[in-house]
């Protein structure tokens, strides 16, 4: 295998790249080396099989969507209320509308690991990872609400989101800011 970090990381991101706009059947080696304007054969020398490819976009993609550090300290400079998990849960839909391209080849992902158990057992722990730390972060930091609070958030917003991403038109940017209020006032206690 070729241990070119960088050329890596590119070819990863041009295997998310194939899975937004062309779905899990259209991610080939050659279709990644297409996508990264790379030499027919190069991506084969980084990736063992197209089982991997699915991991590693999957995990790059876990790594894209992470918070920045430096981010989530600044917004825990304001107390715990409703009003900073509404703050929380706007910041949520435009950083993964910042990165559209790598929500859209997650919702890929996942439907694959429907067929492919490796895939399923990968994307099952990091997305359960995911959600726990996600539950230790609402009750260390004193967010109002109790585990069922944070599980029914979560869920919630990853129903917006789904929304969002795949049907567009149904929810306009103003109604999708509304939506996601309604969501925390109906969920989160005061």
């Amino acid at each position: 295998m070729a241990r070119n970090p960088e050329r890596r990381t590119a070819l990863t991101d041009a295997a998310i790249e194939v899975l937004a706009h062309e779905g899990a059947r259209g991610l080939t080696f050659r279709a990644v080396d297409a996508r990264a304007g790379v030499p027919v054969g190069t991506s084969s020398n980084y990736f063992s099989s197209r089982d991997d490819l699915f991991m590693q976009a999957g995990a790059r993609i876990n790594n894209r969507m992470a918070p920045d550090p430096a981010a989530v300290e600044e917004a825990l400079r304001h107390p715990p209320s409703r009003e900073l998990v509404t703050s929380l849960m706007h910041w949520l839909v435009q950083r993964m509308t910042a990165d559209r391209t790598g929500y859209l080849a997650m919702l890929e992902l996942r439907l694959e690991a429907t067929r492919r158990p490796a895939l399923r057992a990968q994307l099952t722990q990091t997305v359960r990872a995911e959600f726990d730390a996600g539950a230790d972060f609402h009750r260390n930091t004193g967010l109002p609400g109790d585990h069922d609070t944070f599980r029914v958030l979560y869920l919630a917003m990853t129903g917006v989101l789904l929304e969002h991403f795949t049907l567009p038109g149904v929810l306009t940017e103003t109604a999708l800011d509304e939506l996601v209020e309604s969501v925390v006032t109906q969920i989160v206690p005061r």
